[in-house]
């Protein structure tokens, strides 16, 4: 007889079967042979990926496989050897169980042992679900979208029954975490933080508001970045930051080192409230940013060229001198841009005080805006 012929669109799995699944699933010769059976019928998309096709198949066998090595592994012995014998348990049968992933329901049987201490891990005792559902979940209810919608989408995608509790009991886990996360203790010190807010869009009560997300990123001692926590406020003010830097310290951090902000109004002076010893860097980019509001188009390139002297200087004299000569150049008519650089040069030129390398990371809130992005 000739060798049996399968659907083109099965060759890549047929490959993997062939080279992988019994290395690295360790799934039994029964299963593998099913499993080929279950491909040599499939003709369709749906045969292969459905209700009752072979990748689900696949699932259960692979689930039940690992399963049955964790027993092997929680008893000290394989199944059927004489290690067993007079060992004080053994396997006890099996108990049925239906979990929920991509694919739909999918119906497994866990082995049990004898003195019901067997505590599997591929699939916990209580767990419901497997694979990536949940995220699929959360990441629907992180765009908005409701627990009546996720359940229809769940169910018109993936043919997924799923009732709004369960969605709930998913997105409350969420929340939970992120309480948790939020109020964990940090650090004593940070050598670096940069506090910057983001603002977005949200549907609150059928309106849709605007709201700021206050984010602190701090550069502890070991020279890690570490995201100490985002708040939520209607919007940016220097009264919200203040409550936020109070929080931060309340959460165990003693000092902060050099702090990158941009330019609100009164950031400066609030952080010194909480942190008196904190070295406050204003963000140069969002210094120029203002200046070139009032520099005409013609002339912005030439300004900006200008305006490098003063950042890129070796020192704080040079940048002073080269201060004075852009109020020289530029001062009569557009006196508003310099009287800036003027009223803020003490939390401009913290970054003079460092190494060149240093004030490449402290002269911008990019590090945290990045993270935004």
């Amino acid at each position: 007889m000739g060798a049996k012929k399968y659907p083109v669109f099965l060759s890549p799995f047929l490959s993997i079967l062939s080279i992988n699944f019994g290395e690295f699933m360790k799934l039994t010769k029964e299963a593998i042979d099913q499993l080929q059976k279950d491909l040599a019928g499939a003709k369709t998309y749906e045969d292969l990926m459905g209700k009752n096709g072979a990748i689900k198949n696949l699932m259960k066998h692979a689930l039940e496989s690992m399963l049955d090595a964790e027993l092997s592994d929680h008893l000290g012995y394989e199944k059927h050897s004489p290690d067993g014998d007079n060992s004080g348990n053994s396997r006890n049968g099996k108990s049925r169980k239906t979990v929920k992933n991509d694919q739909g329901k999918i119906e497994i049987e866990v082995p049990r042992d004898r003195n019901g201490l067997f505590d599997p891990v591929v699939v916990k005792k209580y767990q419901t679900t497997v694979g990536p559902i949940e995220d699929k979940i959360i990441s629907m209810y992180a765009k908005g979208m409701t627990v009546r919608d996720i359940q229809s989408h769940l169910e018109e995608i993936y043919g997924l029954d799923v009732s709004p509790s369960f969605i709930s009991t998913v997105t409350d886990k969420v929340v939970e975490s992120a309480k948790t996360w939020q109020t964990r203790p940090l650090q004593k010190a940070y050598v670096f933080v940069f506090f910057d807010a983001i603002h977005y869009k949200v549907k609150e009560d059928g309106k849709v508001l605007t709201k700021a997300a206050y984010t602190a990123l701090g550069v502890n001692p070991e020279g890690n970045k570490e995201l100490l926590g985002i708040w939520i406020g209607d919007s940016e003010s220097a009264s919200y930051w203040l409550s936020v830097f109070n929080e931060i310290k309340t959460r165990g951090v003693e000092d902060i080192f050099v702090a990158s902000v941009d330019g609100l109004k009164g950031l400066v002076d609030a952080i010194n409230i909480v942190y008196p010893e904190c070295r406050v860097q204003r963000c140069i980019i969002h210094q120029i940013r203002y200046s070139t509001r009032f520099i005409p188009e013609k002339f912005r390139k030439e300004f900006l060229k200008d305006l490098k002297s003063i950042y890129n200087a070796v020192n704080e004299k040079s940048a002073q001198a080269a201060l004075g000569e852009l109020e020289q150049k530029w001062g009569q008519k557009y006196s508003q841009t310099l009287k800036s650089w003027r009223a803020n040069w003490d939390s401009l030129s913290v970054m003079f005080e460092f190494p060149q390398e240093i004030r490449k990371v402290i002269y911008t809130t990019n590090a945290v805006e990045a993270l935004h992005r």
